[in-house]
């Protein structure tokens, strides 16, 4: 497509970085950001979350809350490297922003306080970046804090998180505003033993003490980093700019970077989508190969969709915050923002499927109905939550025509005064929303098979034999065919695969069927009589008598949580844990205080962190992390009301399915 590689349309070709700023809410991320910026010459002068001028906090509602709710990009330079900075949210109501954000990253920097160590959202990305491969960076912020305890901290990680760790840099003056840091030689012996027990070039040459030329400790550190074998620990206060610099080297001198080339096809996923009040949708894009400029067209799969839609891009930009400059072209290895497709969605494929990423972090547990000020407004209301719903998948955004209902799903009530706040401001909407709802899920009780017979009224003929078989806990949904193209043509057994899930999506008690692999084993299609969609219309019939002779168990979302207060209150905070249905590990006893963790279920815990802030008088710490679905009996749980037309009802579906319904 292009000329040279070079340079493309006056602009040079570079080494990247896409690097992801993650941690839990209050580490101090977005500083830690406007140090950096401000550092590389980007900035006149650090930016303040609280005096509302941070770079990659511009929204109104982050400005107004001071907090973090969308990924935020930014560009700098260091060492002969491009930047792509990712500045993700801290809160858990957030957490798909940041699931998204990090299925791009090629390194990532976990912040941890000096204070706090190791929280519970710690945690919670930590494995999320373990299960992905991303190669981390630790830095220690905060150290200038009155009170902070970095050899407790770094107990903690080794404990938590990984044992597996060498100082890049070390301070003076930790829990004073006028810290220092200096970055450490790799030879000094400390970090030789971390990297010679990691590398066995190393350890030979160590123990028969053979001199270690500084190049090989250079590759090894970066490659030993690279394959998340060693974690390289930095020190700094972002809030005093102590440690950036360190921090910047090592970025660029311990983690990974890609070419930026136009080479090799085009391959590409939409991360992130927001709306321009002139320009529309916006997507944000990481590209693994080739190339895009302003005008071309580019094809956009859905996954799991093998028809592209085909948009053309109007242009291409690189974002700093709020700030952007024109670029006119994207090409492999870098993120920029396209302008033009309409139709695009978070997790789009554009060109070639490149390997994904999905760590799973982001589980929304709560369901609300979004209800307008006045029955007038609901038709704009419906077309607003479309467009949110593009922005954040995880809304699931469900408009119920015949009742005129519309319901989402969201992380928590932070989220909810967030997207009322987006509402107002974006569309001049007035919402409300019902009391959150826990999402139950279900799962077959025991195996079992599924079969209809779909023959009248002609002309149609679909028959259908299913196996359902309940899997352990977690393992999601899968789907398999042992049967020929003899009995049921392959394409009416792709029709079959696609409907299934979508008739799990409402099991007996009206939830969600997950933990189950649904098997076809037998049916026919007819050569005359079966038309293109009855297939579709009968796989419905045949998983919901496959459930009725299987059964279905509910399932509840229960979270692990880790409570730290004064002693004095353990007997009532195990009392507590006990009536949510709770169970605990034993609890830990430091001076005066008690750490626990515990196992609850998300519907009996709702309310308790404001409760347990109030029983500790806010000096107690609460953090809960999503742990999976457990068995929970009918009669603690809840049933949903069905949406739309049940299966079961034979007559009606198929009557509703062919339009003649009335």
């Amino acid at each position: 497509m292009f000329e040279t590689h070079e340079e493309m349309d006056g602009m040079l070709l570079e080494t990247i970085i896409n690097l992801g700023l993650v941690a839990h809410v209050d580490a101090g991320k977005t500083t830690t950001t406007e140090q950096l910026l401000y550092l590389c010459g980007e900035t006149r002068a650090p930016g303040s979350v609280d005096g509302g001028t941070a770079q990659t906090d511009w929204l109104p509602v982050e400005r107004a809350r001071g907090i973090s709710v969308r990924a935020a990009s930014a560009v700098l330079r260091h060492g002969g490297f491009r930047i792509n900075l990712i500045d993700t949210p801290g809160h858990t109501d957030f957490a798909g922003e940041v699931e998204r954000a990090l299925s791009v990253l090629d390194g990532a920097v976990l912040l941890l306080s000096a204070a706090e160590g190791v929280q519970g959202h710690t945690l919670t990305l930590w494995r999320a970046l373990e299960q992905l491969g991303i190669p981390t960076i630790l830095f220690v912020n905060k150290i200038d804090r009155d009170g902070c305890d970095l050899g407790a901290v770094i107990a903690q990680v080794r404990k938590e998180l990984t044992d597996r760790l060498f100082f890049y840099n070390e301070a003076e003056g930790m829990g004073t505003r006028a810290c220092k840091t200096k970055p450490l030689p790799l030879a000094n012996e400390d970090t030789l033993l971390a990297l010679a027990g990691q590398d066995e070039v190393l350890e030979d040459r160590y123990l028969a003490e053979q001199p270690i030329p500084p190049q090989m400790l250079r590759d090894a550190a970066r490659r030993l980093t690279a394959e998340r074998r060693i974690f390289p620990v930095v020190l700094g206060a972002s809030a005093v700019g102590a440690g950036m610099e360190d921090l910047l080297d090592a970025v660029t001198e311990l983690l990974p970077s890609v070419p930026n080339s136009p080479d090799g096809p085009l391959s590409g996923v939409v991360y992130q989508v927001e709306h321009d009040p002139a320009m529309g949708k916006v997507a944000h894009v990481r590209l693994y190969s080739g190339a895009i400029q302003s005008r071309d067209s580019v094809p956009l799969y859905v996954p799991g969709q093998e028809t592209p839609a085909s948009e053309k891009v109007t242009q291409v930009r690189q974002f700093q915050g709020q700030k952007y400059r024109d670029t006119g072209v994207v090409m492999g290895g870098d993120i920029a923002a396209l302008y033009g497709l309409s139709s695009a969605r978070t997790g789009m494929v554009i060109g070639e499927p490149h390997p994904g990423r999905a760590p799973g972090i982001a589980v929304p547990l709560f369901t609300v109905q979004v209800l307008p000020a006045s029955e007038a407004d609901l038709t704009r209301l419906v077309a607003a939550m479309g467009e949110l719903s593009d922005e954040e998948p995880l809304l699931d955004f469900l408009w119920q025509k015949e009742e005129r209902e519309l319901h989402i799903k969201i992380m928590g009530p932070i989220q909810l005064e967030v997207l009322s706040t987006l509402l107002l401001e974006r569309y001049d909407l007035t919402v409300s929303f019902s009391p959150p709802s826990v999402i139950y899920k279900e799962t077959p009780t025991h195996s079992g098979e599924g079969f209809t017979a779909y023959t009248m009224p002609k002309p149609c003929w679909a028959v259908i034999r299913l196996a359902i078989d309940p899997l352990p806990r977690g393992a999601g949904y899968r789907f398999e065919s042992i049967i020929g193209d003899n009995q049921i043509a392959y394409r009416y057994q792709n029709h079959i695969e696609t409907t299934v899930p979508r008739a799990l999506a409402q099991g007996l008690y009206g939830w969600e069927v997950t933990d189950c692999k649904v098997t076809l084993i037998g049916g026919e299609h007819h050569h005359v009589h079966t038309h293109p969609l009855d297939f579709f219309l009968a796989t419905p019939m045949a998983v919901m008598d496959g459930l009725e002779h299987c059964g279905t168990t509910l399932l509840e979302p229960m979270l692990t949580v880790r409570l730290s207060a004064a002693e004095e209150v353990l007997g009532r905070v195990i009392g507590d844990i006990t009536g949510m249905r709770g169970t605990f590990d034993s609890p830990v006893i430091t001076g005066d205080r008690f750490t626990m963790e515990a196992r609850i279920p998300a519907a009996t815990s709702m309310e308790y962190p404001a409760a347990f802030a109030a029983l500790t008088s806010g000096k107690g710490t609460y953090a809960a992390q999503f742990a999976g679905y457990q068995e929970c009996p009918l009669e603690l749980g809840k049933t949903a009301k069905r949406r739309g037309v049940d299966p079961r009802d034979r007559a009606k579906w198929i009557l509703y399915n062919r339009n003649a319904l009335q």
